[in-house]
């Protein structure tokens, strides 16, 4: 895998602050009297624990960025599992042009490494289910196209990107509009306002609550919060009421229950953690002597 256009101009952004932030107006003030400007080197981008890959196209766009002419030599791929120990890239170019975006590439790749890595594991958990294991929109400001580019890496699937792309009526929604028993006028009001093939989303936090919005059919209804009998019942009901309707679990998701609520029948299972906790994966660089 690799970035779309989208995500190369969002990655770009994101190098240039992490470049400022980390150079300054100074610059590398270690190297600069250590190493002479024209000294060429070599370094080895190498796994230090096993995991799935993601963000090699940043990690080269930190080093292309501060020096067009350093050469990448790309030994693995994005969406690939590799073992502790593997070489994923090989950096030739200025020694100082190393040096200085060391830090800032290795921050990318093991970041965006550490939720494909993760994401990879709730994946495994559920296999041999219907479930499919999405993100959510708890990603870091600026991050959320790289992050969610990361949970496909590890083989999940994105949830909406943005307020934008999806209609998703959650409590507080209903709360501002008067309560839950508006939910019939409020999926109108919206049905009338967004082109058709926009996906409704109608989050629920009892059974009681299910019931009404799969009246309504809209194409996913999230399950808020839903112990796993509960997320069985639901499942259930919506097979009795409307089929075709989507469900979702949110909420408390962990790698020690997801096989659990997947083997109730759901169809989605999103979980924030992917995102907003995932371990960076550990990843060194190592310059040849």
């Amino acid at each position: 895998m690799t970035f779309d256009s989208l995500e190369s101009q969002a990655c770009q952004v994101l190098v240039n602050l992490a470049l400022r932030e980390d150079l300054g107006d100074t610059g590398d003030i270690t190297s600069r009297p250590l190493v002479e400007d024209r000294a060429e080197g070599t370094a080895i981008c190498r796994t230090r624990q096993a995991g799935i890959i993601a963000g090699l196209d940043a990690f080269a766009m930190i080093f292309r960025s501060l020096d067009a002419s350093t050469d990448i030599a790309y030994r693995a791929q994005d969406g690939q599992h590799v073992a502790a120990g593997n070489d994923l890239a090989i950096v030739r170019g200025k020694v100082q042009t190393i040096l200085a975006g060391e830090r800032s590439a290795l921050n990318f790749l093991q970041h965006l490494s550490g939720i494909a890595s993760l994401t990879a594991r709730f994946v495994a958990a559920v296999a041999g289910t219907r479930a499919t294991i999405l993100d959510t929109r708890k990603t870091m400001p600026g991050w959320r196209l790289l992050e969610k580019y990361a949970v496909r890496c590890g083989g999940g699937s994105n949830h909406r990107i943005g307020l934008y792309d999806a209609v998703l009526v959650k409590d507080n929604h209903l709360a501002a509009l008067g309560g839950a028993e508006v939910l019939h006028d409020a999926l109108e009001r919206v049905r009338k306002s967004v082109p058709s093939e926009v996906p409704i989303i109608v989050e629920v936090d009892d059974l009681e609550a299910l019931e009404t919005a799969l009246l309504q059919h809209p194409r996913v209804i999230l399950l808020d919060n839903f112990s796993v009998s509960r997320v069985r019942e639901a499942v259930k009901r919506r097979d009795a009421i409307a089929p075709p309707v989507l469900l979702e679990v949110s909420g408390g998701v962990t790698l020690a229950n997801v096989q659990a609520i997947a083997n109730t029948g759901i169809d989605r299972i999103s979980v924030g953690a992917l995102t907003h906790s995932a371990p960076a994966l550990d990843i060194g660089l190592d310059v040849e002597t």
